[in-house]
């Protein structure tokens, strides 16, 4: 599979692609910056891309069988950057007959109970809640999309960290995934796992799928 990876050089990009690259897949990893450390792989290319701007996205896309996005925004950046780019993503997509699609989100908007999500809960935490809120609005234009893009909205556990591979997760859909202790946790290894798993499978088209053990 010919897969360009949005947020290549990101912490859990990385991650993404070299779980692509473990599995035979070849990667175009797109950064601002057109540079992307750490990863020496012949099946591996690192390209200089906007992701905000659809002409740029087209052009990249063309060509490749999927897109994975592990974008956030820089330093600089506002967190309603997140539906803007959500908007050029999909459009540039559509130009380069692209359809698969694999989204990195947040767990802000995932249940964790029948009325309540994560992000209105009295324990999240007040300094990630517009981040949040803006994951939840890109979302929201993800979900207005036509059956032509088969895509996918991931969402880590409400913690995700380097750590080990296990290879092992548990999904749920639309829900947050917490342990008997309702302790919610992923690896950014593992979490890797589960996307690239994902696009291999093609299991949860049109989902908001929560990740964690």
């Amino acid at each position: 599979m010919d897969v360009l990876l949005l947020g290549a050089s990101g912490r859990i990009g990385q991650r993404v692609a070299d779980e692509l690259l473990s599995r035979g897949h070849r990667v175009t990893g797109v950064s601002r910056s057109g540079t992307v450390d750490g990863i020496d792989d012949e099946d591996f290319v690192a390209v200089e891309g906007d992701a905000r701007d659809p002409d740029d996205v087209a052009k990249l896309a063309t060509g490749h069988d999927a897109v994975a996005s592990t974008l956030g925004p820089s330093g600089e950046e506002e967190p309603d950057v997140l539906p803007e780019m959500m908007d050029a993503v999909i459009e540039g997509m559509g130009r380069a007959g692209v359809e698969r699609l694999v989204w990195t989100g947040g767990a802000g908007g995932l249940k964790v109970g029948p009325d309540t999500r994560l992000v209105e809960t009295e324990e999240f935490p007040e300094e990630w809640e517009a981040l949040a809120r803006e994951a939840i609005d890109a979302y929201d234009v993800l979900e207005e999309q036509g059956d032509d893009l088969r895509w996918t909205y991931l969402a880590p556990a409400a913690m995700i960290e380097p750590g080990e591979r296990t290879g092992e997760y548990r999904t749920a859909e639309g829900e947050l995934v917490a342990d008997e202790e309702g302790e919610s946790y992923i690896s950014m290894e593992d979490f890797a796992v589960a996307l690239v798993d994902e696009l291999e499978e093609d299991n949860a088209i049109h989902t908001y799928l929560g990740t964690g053990y």
